[in-house]
C-alpha cells in the first residue's frame, strides 16, 4: 500500500508539517526525500531498505553511485538529488562557522563532520582566523599520510601570515574510522604550535576527524 493510501494522520509528510522532523524516524524522512517507493513497498519501507542496506544514515550519504544503486529502487537520479542536498547543507554549515566566532568546538565539529568525515583520502586543513576567531578562510594544505615530513610548519605559517590570522584551527581525517590521535599526530601538532607561536599566531584547536566521530586536541589537554 502506497503512502497516499495511509490515514492522512499517519502520512511522513503531514507528520512533518503538524509535529516537525525530529518527531519522525530516518526511514518517514528519507520517505519524503524519496517520495515514491517501488513496487510492492512504500517510500517508507524503501528508506528502511537503504538504512538496513548501509547500517546508518552517514554511509548511506557518503555512499558512491555504484554504492547507492545497490538498494532496489535508488539510482542516479536519487544519488544526484542527495548530493545536492548535502552539498547545500555542507554550505550552510560553512556559513555558520564564517558568522559565528569558533569559540565553541562544537561548531566546528559539525562543519568538519560534514566536509570529510567519510573522504577515502588523509587530508589537512586549516581554517585561518581572526582576533575574534571569526573564519576568514580555509585551505586544504597536504593531502597522503600525515608527518612532519609531509605537513611543512613553515607552510602553514606562509598561509596564516598572507591572511593576516590571529589565529588557526587544524584538522585532518583519519580514513580508518579510529578517531584518536596517533604519535605522529601528537608530534606533527607540538611542532605546529612551536612554529606559529613564533609569529603570534594561536593553534586554538587540532581535530581528527574520523567518520561521524570528532578527536579535540583542546577538549583532551593535548595542546
Amino acid at each position: 500500500m502506497g503512502i497516499s493510501d495511509w490515514p492522512e494522520q499517519e502520512r511522513p509528510r503531514e507528520r512533518l508539517v503538524r509535529e516537525g522532523p525530529a518527531a519522525l524516524s530516518s526511514a518517514e524522512l528519507l520517505a519524503i526525500f524519496l517520495r515514491v517507493g517501488v513496487r510492492g513497498k512504500s517510500a517508507v519501507a524503501l528508506g528502511q531498505d537503504a538504512l538496513d542496506h548501509f547500517g546508518c544514515l552517514h554511509r548511506l550519504f557518503h555512499a558512491t553511485l555504484d554504492e547507492f544503486s545497490e538498494v532496489n529502487g535508488l539510482g542516479l537520479a536519487k544519488y544526484a538529488q542527495l548530493q545536492a542536498v548535502l552539498e547545500l547543507a555542507r554550505r550552510a554549515a560553512h556559513e555558520e562557522l564564517a558568522r559565528e566566532s569558533i569559540c565553541s568546538p562544537d561548531v566546528a565539529k559539525n562543519y568538519l563532520r560534514m566536509k570529510f568525515g567519510c573522504q577515502p583520502h588523509e587530508s589537512f586543513v586549516v581554517l585561518f582566523l581572526d582576533v575574534k576567531n571569526r573564519l576568514i578562510d580555509h585551505q586544504e594544505m597536504f593531502t597522503g599520510t600525515l608527518t612532519q615530513t609531509s605537513v611543512y610548519p613553515r607552510e602553514v605559517v606562509k598561509a596564516a601570515l598572507r591572511r593576516n590570522a590571529s589565529g588557526v584551527v587544524l584538522a585532518h581525517n583519519h580514513p580508518s574510522g579510529v578517531c584518536e590521535p596517533s604519535e605522529a599526530d601528537l608530534h606533527l601538532t607540538s611542532a605546529l604550535v612551536q612554529a606559529l607561536s613564533l609569529v603570534d599566531v594561536r593553534v586554538l584547536d587540532h581535530f581528527v576527524v574520523a567518520g561521524p566521530h570528532v578527536h579535540s586536541f583542546a577538549e583532551h589537554g593535548q595542546l
